[in-house]
């Protein structure tokens, strides 16, 4: 399979943060070819539960931290790409929810990057009588070696 070029771009503002492996690339590609999403860029931005707070309150209106939230990107780009959006993950939470959940790090990233990923492409969890968490479900299916 030929792949479209892809710009996925990680920043990380946790400091003692660990950068993504080539795994979590790797995911994001996989991902990106189960959902036929050639020529996206997407840019994934793992923050401290404060900024995280403020993006929440700003955004939804909610005065709390939360996992992951998404921003759908503008569209096509001049150059034939298409900028899929952002998606901001609270470390801190990424962290504790692994802990909770008995996981590791890594794979409750890859899962918050999932789940964002399908909010950026319109798909609503709050509303849409569980067809986003059955997609969830399947996508964690056909990706099982980066979640097992």
């Amino acid at each position: 399979m030929i792949r479209e070029a892809r710009e996925i771009d990680f920043i990380w503002e946790a400091e003692e943060a660990e950068p993504p492996d080539s795994r979590v690339h790797e995911f994001v590609n996989d991902l990106f070819d189960r959902l036929n999403l050639d020529g996206a860029e997407l840019s994934i931005l793992v923050t401290r539960d404060d900024h995280m707070r403020e993006l929440n309150a700003t955004y939804r209106g909610k005065d709390r931290t939360t996992d992951v939230l998404s921003f759908p990107g503008g569209g096509p780009l001049p150059d034939g790409s298409h900028h899929l959006g952002d998606v901001v993950i609270s470390h801190d939470q990424l962290v504790r929810q692994a802990a909770e959940l008995g996981q590791s790090v890594a794979r409750e990233l890859r899962f918050l990057i999932l789940h964002g990923v399908l909010h950026l492409l319109g798909h609503d969890h709050e509303t849409d009588d569980g067809e986003m968490m059955a997609l969830q479900s399947s996508l964690k299916r056909e990706l099982a070696t980066y979640f097992f």
